[in-house]
């Protein structure tokens, strides 16, 4: 594939936004970069975002990946009525950043909305945890989500998975891990420009190279701190890469969504194409012009407002209010 061949272009208001993100984030980042990009992530939910929402959050340590302690917290409306939905959330940070509050902001109006109770996993992050650790550590979470939603106020058969980049691909991964394990059963998945496939074949891997918001070469280093050197080999499950699935049958309704001008954009539509082939309800969108999380790093935008309330949409049909 060429280096130089053309590609879809950015949303003109989107395009404006990645010329001021410019001066601020390098296109390609780096393993060297992760402890800046650890120490230098935004407070996307604090406790008075909370509060002013008229939402309460508790946090709970429970076991992860072979018993080692990990934290979830668990955020409800303050007049929560029980029993409500259940929402269990992975953040992402491309597998080496981000912790249980990032992107959150996408599903606390799922919260609000639906008199839902949300459990957010602080998964372990790679490269100090690889490996299997970070889907592996999720599932945990879910497990002792499913295992407590009645005490918790959610109604076990309304649960369903959400997350966003990273946290799209684990889950992804942790789905078809409760499927293969005859795991909680759960309403659906939410997989928001979901990371999914390790091996750096697509077309669009190519196209976004040194250019929009986490490249290829950003892909690269993140998949290489989860796997090492089994990268892009035959020893990668498909747990910690969803795209290597064959059979993806018996899994949860899904909503897939990406833009058009990112990474991720080939990877995820052919997950929602073997959805479809394995009979699996799934929706998906590709937002022309969108760089990857666009609507988190410009809400204000039109093409924004439109991901959003796509996706809202998709959640108030599965939660069933």
């Amino acid at each position: 594939m060429a280096v130089n061949m053309p590609r879809p272009p950015f949303d003109p208001e989107l395009a404006a936004v990645l010329a001021i993100l410019a001066d601020q984030i390098p296109p390609t980042l780096t393993a060297q970069m992760i402890p800046d990009m650890r120490r230098t992530a935004p407070a996307e939910v604090t406790d008075e975002t909370l509060e002013d929402a008229g939402l309460t959050r508790r946090d709970v340590p429970v076991p992860g990946y072979r018993g080692a302690g990990i934290t979830v917290s668990v955020i409800a409306r303050r007049d929560h009525q029980r029993p409500g939905p259940g929402i269990y959330h992975t953040h992402g940070g491309g597998m080496v950043s981000g912790n249980r509050f990032s992107g959150l902001i996408q599903a606390l109006p799922w919260v609000l909305e639906h008199d839902a109770v949300l459990v957010t996993v602080e998964y372990r992050l790679a490269p100090e945890h690889p490996d299997p650790h970070p889907v592996e550590d999720c599932y945990a979470g879910l497990l002792w989500t499913a295992e407590h939603a009645r005490e918790l106020g959610m109604d076990p058969d309304r649960l369903i998975i959400a997350g966003q980049s990273a946290g799209g691909g684990l889950a992804a991964g942790t789905a078809l891990l409760a499927r293969d394990r005859q795991g909680p059963p759960l309403a659906g998945q939410v997989l928001m420009y979901p990371m999914l496939d390790d091996r750096d074949q697509t077309v669009s891997s190519v196209q976004f190279d040194a250019v929009g918001v986490w490249d290829r070469g950003s892909n690269v280093m993140g998949w290489t701190a989860l796997l090492g050197e089994r990268r892009g080999t035959d020893e990668v499950s498909i747990y910690a890469a969803p795209a290597r699935a064959t059979d993806l049958t018996g899994l949860p309704p899904a909503f897939i969504d990406c833009g058009s001008a990112e990474v991720f954009r080939d990877e995820d539509v052919a997950y929602a194409t073997a959805l479809w082939h394995a009979g699996v309800q799934t929706e998906l969108h590709v937002w022309p012009g969108g760089f990857h999380g666009f609507d988190l790093t410009a809400p204000h935008t039109a093409l924004a407002h439109a991901m959003t309330a796509a996706r809202n949409a998709w959640v108030a049909r599965i939660l069933g209010s």
